[in-house]
């Protein structure tokens, strides 16, 4: 099945521009029909869908370039894009811990205030680097 650039977009939930832009980095290279329009296919939809999933996890526009351009090389480059993913779970893993670390900071304090307005009391034990007054 084809679909337009319009019909292609609201399938990814973004904006055609975004595909006309993904396409001009080379990201994404639709057929044209006779009329020169665009062409998406049901594989353009799990390509796009997979770009969209390393955009989310912070790959730059470059490295979705790289990592394009060595896919459209073959196998030969399959240690290449592997290296290039790893890199990007690594730091995917430290954000998240980071938030995890912000998260927990957060409830602690959520709880502390909820304990406040109850009227418990409670020892306050400071965190590292952690003020008082926060």
């Amino acid at each position: 099945m084809t679909y337009s650039i319009g019909e292609f977009a609201e399938i990814l939930g973004v904006t055609p521009s975004t595909l006309r832009y993904y396409e001009q980095e080379g990201l994404l290279t639709p057929r044209r029909n006779k009329n020169n329009l665009r062409e998406f296919t049901d594989y353009d939809i799990g390509w796009a869908q997979f770009l969209l999933h390393l955009k989310g996890s912070g790959m730059s526009v470059t490295e979705l370039k790289k990592y394009t351009k060595w896919r459209s090389m073959g196998d030969e480059t399959i240690p290449d894009r592997l290296d290039l993913l790893e890199k990007r779970k690594h730091l995917v893993e430290l954000e998240m811990q980071a938030l995890q670390q912000n998260l927990d900071i957060l409830n602690r304090k959520i709880e502390f205030y909820n304990d406040q307005l109850e009227g418990k009391k409670y020892e306050f034990v400071l965190y590292p680097n952690e003020e008082s007054d926060l």
